[in-house]
């Protein structure tokens, strides 16, 4: 497989900044995927589950701070509404980890709303990255 350049994306959308709201959109995505399945086993999520959201969540969200710097104003504001919600989807996995029977499956049932919340969020800031680009490249 040959290796091809990479070329700018329509819109003149700075490929860096395209990128990492795509990863973290695409990680936030594969987060509310993974907490979903958890759901979904018979047993639902274990304490192993939720640890390991716990470091996706921390994943993610460290990603979606990261992306701040480089956006605009509308985009920031879509952004911080992402970390918060993926902060309250923290909150309710830690609060999982610290209770027990069906307070477990209830804080987790809590973080997929919020996980989908964030996801919808960040995909709110790709579309408002994406028109903005391409009002400023007509």
């Amino acid at each position: 497989m040959a290796n091809q350049a990479v070329k700018s994306p329509p819109g003149g959308l700075d490929p860096n900044v395209k990128t990492a709201l795509d990863n973290v959109r695409s990680a936030a995505q594969e987060l509310h995927g993974a907490i979903s399945d958890a759901m979904t086993k018979r047993s639902g999520a274990t304490k192993a589950d939720l640890q390991s959201f716990a470091q996706k969540i921390k994943t993610v969200t460290d990603s979606a701070k990261n992306t701040l710097s480089t956006q605009n104003a509308t985009v920031k504001k879509k952004m911080n509404d992402a970390v918060t919600q993926l902060e309250t989807t923290q909150q309710h996995i830690n609060d999982g980890l610290k209770a027990s029977g069906d307070k477990v499956q209830t804080s987790v049932r809590q973080a997929l709303t919020d996980a989908r919340a964030s996801v919808q969020k960040i995909s709110e800031a790709v579309a408002a990255q994406r028109s903005a680009s391409s009002k400023t490249s007509k």
